[in-house]
């Protein structure tokens, strides 16, 4: 049996009856308590922090663009195409970016490498959400270095984790539950989004679906929060105009719907292939270190060497390339340049991802989605203009798609094309691609390329959520009323012999471990159990009532079988008695923990019966 935590005892509650007499009682659950709003108070200021830090390492990603591009010192957000580098710098810079993070992921965190929301995720559900410090600045510098020296990431993977290391370290300085620091970690993370693209709700909705895994008011009001407080610090720094901006979008007709969900199917399809694509990567660099005895240090400037030459004939592959997404869903980039333009730039990307280095994925995976996206929409415009297909509304449905494809995070992705362009006329067409895309990428691929890591490392996880069962259940409803009781007034040894006459009974008394005791009056003072009646240094003249050291640890019959569930688990017993609430001394039955097993049976048949809840008959 694991041992008790200390303060795990604050979650039951004793029950008056009389001056002497009292019961251990489930604690009666609160939706929202004084605890939520410290939390909340603590996520709002972990809002702020992390609306700085985004910006913070925007700048920084900026700076170092402008130093390894430009030669100059400026935090300006400039694009690594600008620059009109010889192709030696194209490759060489990128190169000595990949040496640098390899260099800190050896010697400062290897915790740095990869896109970063894989990472969160496995301190969320391996490590009590508990991130070290030196990841929340590491990370960033990391990023920046890799982003800045022209790798095709986007800033928001990194950003995320950095809040998210925030949110913990917060979480871990103050004394807090695991499951408050989760929250503070997921509101750091939403906050990191939300500063990067001016979405809190899609940041609250990713949280939702990554991060949390559960929708409780507790958790969701203190992310909420720390998202709208780090998009209001993003509209002080930069506006109020949305991300992506497009205009004259064409009201989807039923015909071009239609086209929007074999383009969100296609998407989730291509979604598969492109994860199973950058983790066989990141298994060839596995195979070859150890075939030619290369350090995993040195795997990203490997990768860089892709990078670069693909920079080398596509300079709009380097760096985020936010401004490669405008163009595409506005439709200045078509044609061979958007073809050659995705296609390197999904190379470049998922081979320099796979290598170990440091960098999101959202901003590539939106470029490569729109460019799919507004590929189709243009040839549909060019080949049967009676569909009304609409390019731009193509490559927003594409953009999303192939994220929600990718990531298995269906509402996040919708919402977040909406807030970054801010446009209600995608959101029908949204709806029905991201979906048909989340549909496909499920039936071939269980895991999402956040959740494949974490499979590979047995830490897999199934991003569905649903009510708890057993919180719809009243004990009334599944607990025992045929209760094996016993007198306060018997000894020992007349029930040790009662226990053996009872031995052979298939149903008899020997089969239960525990035994309520009842006073001269019929009412509960205590539970007995086998190991109580059996233990041989007890004398056998002893009375039941004496050796009742423990007050009753009981479940009311209008509790919820997850109530009674974790009492069990607080007292350490397999069974409670059931007791009124008018009169917490009454035994009215008792639940034991095959009570609660069994009362899966409706859900699994809800589950799993395929059957005809009516048929139509001829009225007679």
């Amino acid at each position: 049996m694991l041992p008790l935590a200390p303060d795990l005892s604050a979650a039951v509650e004793r029950t008056e009856e009389g001056p002497e007499s009292s019961v251990r009682a489930p604690r009666e659950y609160e939706v929202v308590d004084r605890r939520t709003i410290v939390v909340a108070g603590l996520a709002l200021l972990i809002g702020v922090a992390g609306g700085l830090v985004a910006q913070a390492l925007v700048a920084l990603i900026s700076l170092a663009t402008n130093i390894s591009f430009y030669g100059r010192i400026s935090t300006a957000f400039v694009s690594p195409a600008g620059s009109h580098r010889g192709a030696l710098s194209l490759l060489v810079i990128p190169v000595i970016g990949g040496v640098i993070v390899g260099l800190m992921a050896r010697f400062g965190s290897s915790s740095i490498r990869g896109h970063g929301i894989p990472e969160v995720m496995e301190k969320v559900l391996r490590g009590e959400s508990r991130i070290p410090a030196r990841v929340m600045f590491l990370k960033p510098v990391s990023a920046a270095i890799a982003i800045g020296t022209g790798g095709p990431f986007g800033a928001e993977g990194p950003i995320i984790a950095t809040g998210g290391a925030l949110g913990s370290l917060v979480g871990q300085l103050l004394h807090v539950t695991a499951d408050e620091r989760k929250t503070l970690l997921a509101s750091g993370a939403a906050a990191g989004m939300a500063a990067t693209f001016g979405s809190p709700v899609a940041a609250v909705l990713l949280s939702i679906e990554l991060l949390l895994f559960e929708y409780r008011p507790r958790s969701i009001i203190p992310v909420a929060l720390a998202a709208s407080v780090a998009a209001a610090v993003r509209v002080i720094f930069n506006g109020t105009a949305p991300v992506f901006p497009i205009t004259d979008l064409a009201q989807p007709s039923p015909s071009a719907l239609l086209v929007y969900t074999l383009l969100g199917a296609l998407c989730g399809m291509i979604a598969v292939g492109i994860t199973s694509f950058t983790y066989g990567v990141e298994d060839t660099f596995e195979k070859l270190g150890k075939r030619f005895k290369i350090h995993w240090m040195w795997w990203p400037a490997i990768g860089a060497l892709i990078v670069g030459i693909a920079g080398i004939l596509e300079p709009r592959t380097l760096g985020i390339g936010y401004d490669n997404i405008s163009g595409l869903l506005s439709g200045t980039i078509v044609g061979r340049a958007l073809v050659i333009l995705v296609v390197l730039k999904f190379l470049s990307w998922a081979i320099y991802l796979g290598s170990g280095t440091s960098g999101g994925t959202m901003a590539p995976l939106f470029t490569i989605g729109g460019g799919i996206g507004a590929g189709i929409g243009w040839l549909a415009v060019s080949a049967a203009p009676f569909l009304g297909v609409d390019a731009g509304v193509a490559g927003l449905v594409g953009m999303a798609a192939l994220f929600a494809g990718a990531s298995h995070a269906l509402l996040a992705s919708i919402v977040l094309a909406f807030e970054v362009t801010r446009q209600p006329v995608g959101l029908l067409p949204l709806l029905l691609g991201c979906s048909a895309a989340y549909l496909v990428s499920l039936l071939f691929s269980r895991y999402s390329i956040m959740t494949e890591k974490l499979a590979r490392r047995d830490a897999g996880v199934r991003t569905e959520y649903s009510v708890d069962h057993l919180a719809h259940v009243l004990v009334r409803d599944a607990a025992s009323r045929d209760v094996v009781s016993l007198s306060s007034l018997q000894t020992v040894s007349q029930t040790r012999q009662w226990l053996a006459e009872g031995a052979g009974q298939p149903r008899g008394p020997a089969t239960h471990h525990g035994f309520p005791v009842l006073d001269a009056d019929g009412f509960l003072i205590g539970v007995v159990t086998r190991r109580d009646l059996v233990d041989n240094s007890r004398s056998g003249d002893e009375l039941l009532g004496a050796i009742v050291t423990r007050q009753p640890a009981v479940v009311f019959e209008d509790n919820t079988l997850r109530d009674a569930a974790d009492h069990m688990v607080l007292e350490q017993v397999g069974r409670l008695p059931v007791v009124s609430r008018d009169n917490p001394r009454k035994l009215v039955g008792i639940v034991s923990r095959s009570d609660l097993l069994s009362a899966h049976a409706p859900r699994l048949a809800a589950t799993l019966d395929i059957k005809r809840a009516r048929r139509w008959r001829r009225d007679r």
